[in-house]
């Protein structure tokens, strides 16, 4: 696990309620878009793109339908590139075709909004779809651009010095959302 004891402040999600979570979202996709028939999900590079793994799993069991799935690395097109230079990790897109498509970005946690703005502009780049859907696990709120999700597992209000950090099953070990101290 990455969290260390001594910074965590508190489990706001744990492996029932992040697979909930994940189930009531994938109903809202179906009742808002009647059906899967043209929705690509794209996860976020990285814990997005586990979490989109697993929604195209639920989704394609709920409407026996497959669901294509993907992975979008936004890290060229982050606005904060000057501060942060890329640690070298990068981790490959590797997207379905998006023409026309309804694409559902996941994503494990949204703040201010610049990583969904930069998946914006990288999916914008790979084709031109239909409509772009924003679904994420924790909202901690203190948006700095004007994007909101469609889909939201739970909305979790924080400080500005707090963080909230997944923790996923297939890279951490466990399923839960913690505060931890920034």
């Amino acid at each position: 696990m990455s969290v260390t004891e001594g910074r965590l402040k508190a489990t706001v999600m744990d492996a029932d309620q992040i697979r909930r979570s994940l189930s009531r979202i994938a109903h809202e996709i179906v009742e808002r878009n009647r059906g899967v028939e043209d929705i690509v999900l794209v996860g976020i590079v990285s814990k997005g793109d586990v979490l989109a793994r697993r929604l195209a799993e639920i989704l394609t069991k709920l409407e026996k339908n497959p669901v294509p799935f993907g992975r979008l690395d936004v890290t060229l097109h982050r606005d904060d590139l000057h501060l942060r230079p890329p640690d070298g990790q990068r981790r490959g897109s590797e997207v379905p075709d998006i023409g026309g498509k309804i694409v559902v970005l996941v994503d494990d946690v949204i703040h201010h909004g610049r990583t969904a703005r930069a998946a914006m502009d990288a999916l914008m780049d790979l084709g031109r779809p239909r409509a772009i859907q924003l679904a994420v696990l924790v909202d901690r709120g203190h948006r700095e651009l004007p994007i909101r999700p469609d889909f939201v597992g739970k909305n979790v209000p924080t400080a500005d010095a707090e963080r909230i950090e997944v923790l996923i099953a297939e890279e951490d070990g466990i399923d839960q959302a913690v505060i931890v101290a920034g």
